[in-house]
């Protein structure tokens, strides 16, 4: 992987922090040398990278905005970076984007594509037309999408374990004080993007849907609103959805749950022939003590025996979270030429049109496919 040359992280905020770095950690020789890392402080950068130290045993240099010898211009401009791995603000993501392409380095940049329908589209159609031609690769990390679990869910609907799907839920309640650290991050705190965390937060439960049903989600009316003064505009969406194979069901996202224990994320999809529910959950090893969180398929099969339903059979599939170290591996992988299709931006953008008509839909059906067409 070393031939494909460096890579950097621009962004030092908590996720590049607790899980990209860990990422590069478990890929080991699979990923890349970590060369640089970039933010707006020298102070943020410089923690990072003293954090990639101990963890990588590597020295990477440190790129800020208070050093014209040192900003982003400087770290884009070394031969021996070709890949940056984007971890900054939603807003500030898209024109960094197309400096790092203009660059020639290949891109992996955090979920969502952009803050909306229109930027999104706008940013795939430069990149198609300017930056693929010249072999460059540019991917949306959205590690739900890459989640096995998730992955699982899906083909067991493929391999019709549950027959044809009639209807889903999606059920995404979240608990945000002021005092959690994804609350205090500047830019979510007063955000300069549609739905604050509903769009933040909200991709990611979009993106479980789109592997799971695998049928393309066609529409959608539903509401939204505010109920907690500091998570504006806004913190819950309930909609239904139908999607191309004629199948419907709800998705109801919140981040304002009055306490903690109202929290919970579960999504059941229910086929002719039985059904499955995906939730997340934590495994002890008997034997160290120690927890795994995974994402745990359970799926409920029934068959018929001269006509009758049959026994209901059950199979349970535990994927431990690795969403974000899978992400990684892909995108390095597509820039040795072995794209297996996960980061597609054109996807990725099909998440941010479901939390775009949830916003703003006040209950009139919205062609998704239309949404994204017309930008």
């Amino acid at each position: 992987m070393s031939s494909n040359g460096g890579t950097a992280i621009l962004g030092a905020g908590l996720f590049a922090t607790e899980a990209h770095l860990p990422a590069l950690v478990k890929l080991g020789p699979a990923a890349p040398p970590l060369k640089a890392v970039y933010s707006r402080s020298e102070s943020s950068a410089q923690k990072l990278a003293a954090a990639a130290a101990t963890a990588l045993h590597v020295a990477p240099g440190v790129y800020h905005d208070g050093d014209t010898s040192a900003n982003l211009d400087a770290l884009l401009k070394r031969s021996d970076i070709t890949s940056v791995i984007l971890v900054l603000p939603i807003a500030h993501q898209p024109g960094v984007i197309v400096k790092a392409l203009a660059a020639g380095k290949h891109v992996l940049s955090e979920k969502p594509v952009a803050k909306d329908v229109a930027e999104g589209a706008k940013l795939l159609a430069t990149f198609e037309s300017q930056y693929k031609p010249k072999d460059l690769v540019w991917r949306v990390a959205e590690n739900f999408e890459a989640e096995p679990g998730f992955q699982a869910a899906g083909k067991a609907i493929r391999d019709g374990k549950i027959g044809k799907v009639m209807f889903f839920n999606m059920s995404v309640v979240n608990y945000i004080d002021k005092k959690s650290k994804w609350y205090n991050t500047p830019w979510r705190t007063v955000p300069d993007y549609q739905g604050g965390f509903v769009l933040d937060g909200g991709v990611h439960s979009t993106a479980a849907l789109r592997v799971t049903l695998q049928s393309p989600l066609t529409y959608l009316s539903g509401f939204a609103s505010l109920n907690k003064d500091y998570l504006k505009p806004h913190d819950t969406v309930n909609a239904v959805l139908k999607a191309a194979d004629g199948s419907h069901g709800m998705f109801e996202l919140t981040f304002a749950a009055p306490t903690q224990s109202r929290t919970g994320n579960t999504m059941t999809v229910t086929g002719n022939s039985g059904w499955l529910s995906v939730s997340h959950a934590t495994v002890e090893d008997a034997s160290t003590g120690s927890q795994t969180p995974v994402i745990r398929v359970t799926i409920k099969s029934i068959t018929e025996v001269d006509g009758k339903a049959g026994v209901e059979k059950e199979e349970v599939v535990d994927e431990p979270v690795r969403g974000v170290e899978i992400e990684l591996k892909s995108f390095f992988a597509a820039i040795g030429g072995a794209d297996d299709g996960l980061g597609n931006p054109a996807e990725a953008l099909k998440d941010v049109a479901i939390i775009q008509a949830a916003l703003n839909s006040k209950g009139q059906p919205i062609d998704l496919e239309k949404l994204i067409s017309q930008q």
